[in-house]
């Protein structure tokens, strides 16, 4: 464990040899499921980096000294980190270029051009990158092609597929790997987000290894509903009108913001995805098992998916997702 994250001293081992050999990259882009601890991992990077008593090539930040402390709070000036506002599809463009009054005069690419003011590097970090558009990645081209001296610019993603060409080209991609089912069990309990034993690891197995999906299923009627969806969806004809009403009212249940429920469509719409892979590994080893329907149900999924992140109607969304796995299901039967 590389102070206190789990799962990923393959990274740490990567950065500490790089940055040895002072041949650290400019540009990184850190891939894997959400709640892993891409993030926590960036952000304790940044600390090794502007520490002041420790060697950036230890890799090991002090934790007490006046930058440590700032990355901490998120106030450090050398330190710069972008998250999607609530409520928006995307990650607007004034965030990389500034606002249209100070176009080119503020944003993370003017910020991060500037010299260092404390440390010895520039540090930026842009999480949600899954939510870069193409006015947001041609904004980042620039830099990304003639980074500023001194400068670290990481961007979270949940896929390198996700991102566009230009901006998965001109990348240095790390890929963390899904933490076991122990340690994700284990940090539930530590967190005070477990119940019974037997739930703590049920969940654990469910959560694909992402604590913050595992944080989500611990809430009962997330759980609860997951195993109604799953039992719906295991009937070889299911009935997607009745089942349209049952979600669209779980997804109304989030509240009148529609940020709110579109996270709870998300939700719902991952858990109908993880039975599909679910049947897709039953498959493998199973001759008599339709792995076609299993395939285009995950499919389908990924696709409503991005319909979600488009702010598509819901009632709509949720009605032609459902029909269409409905078809899929009584084809495979």
């Amino acid at each position: 464990m590389w102070h206190g994250i789990d799962g990923h001293d393959r990274v740490v081992e990567q950065f500490r040899a790089a940055l040895v050999r002072c041949r650290l990259a400019s540009t990184f882009l850190f891939v894997g499921p959400a709640g892993v601890g891409r993030r926590m991992f960036a952000l304790k990077l940044a600390q090794a980096l502007l520490c002041q008593k420790r060697p950036a090539e230890a890799l090991d930040p002090c934790g007490a000294c006046a930058a440590c402390s700032q990355v901490v709070a998120r106030t450090h000036p050398d330190l710069e980190v972008i998250t999607k506002p609530p409520g928006k599809s995307f990650i607007p463009v004034d965030l990389f270029l500034g606002d249209k009054e100070h176009r080119g005069r503020t944003g993370l690419c003017h910020d991060l051009s500037l010299k260092p003011l404390l440390g010895g590097r520039k540090i930026a970090i842009i999480d949600d990158a899954d939510y870069l558009n193409q006015e947001g990645a041609n904004c980042l081209l620039k830099t990304l092609e003639e980074p500023p001296p001194s400068s670290v610019l990481i961007l979270i993603a949940t896929s390198a597929s996700r991102q566009l060409p230009t901006i998965r080209s001109r990348c240095q991609i790390v890929r963390f790997e899904p933490l076991a089912t122990e340690v994700v069990a284990r940090l539930l309990i530590e967190q005070g987000l477990a119940g019974d034993e037997v739930r703590t690891r049920e969940i654990a197995a469910a959560s694909e290894g992402s604590l913050e999906r595992a944080a989500q299923l611990a809430d009962d009627a997330l759980w609860s509903f997951r195993s109604q969806l799953f039992g719906r969806l295991a009937e070889p004809d299911f009935d997607s009108v009745a089942l349209t009403k049952m979600v669209g009212a779980f997804v109304d249940e989030a509240g009148r913001e529609a940020s709110a429920r579109r996270e709870r469509l998300r939700r719902v719409i991952t858990f109908a995805a993880d039975f599909y892979r679910h049947e897709m590994r039953v498959a493998c080893g199973d001759s008599t098992a339709d792995a076609e329907m299993s395939v285009a149900g995950v499919d389908r999924c990924l696709e409503a998916l991005e319909h979600v992140d488009r702010n598509a109607n819901q009632s709509t969304l949720i009605a032609s997702w459902l029909d269409d796995l409905g078809r899929v299901a009584t084809v495979a039967g």
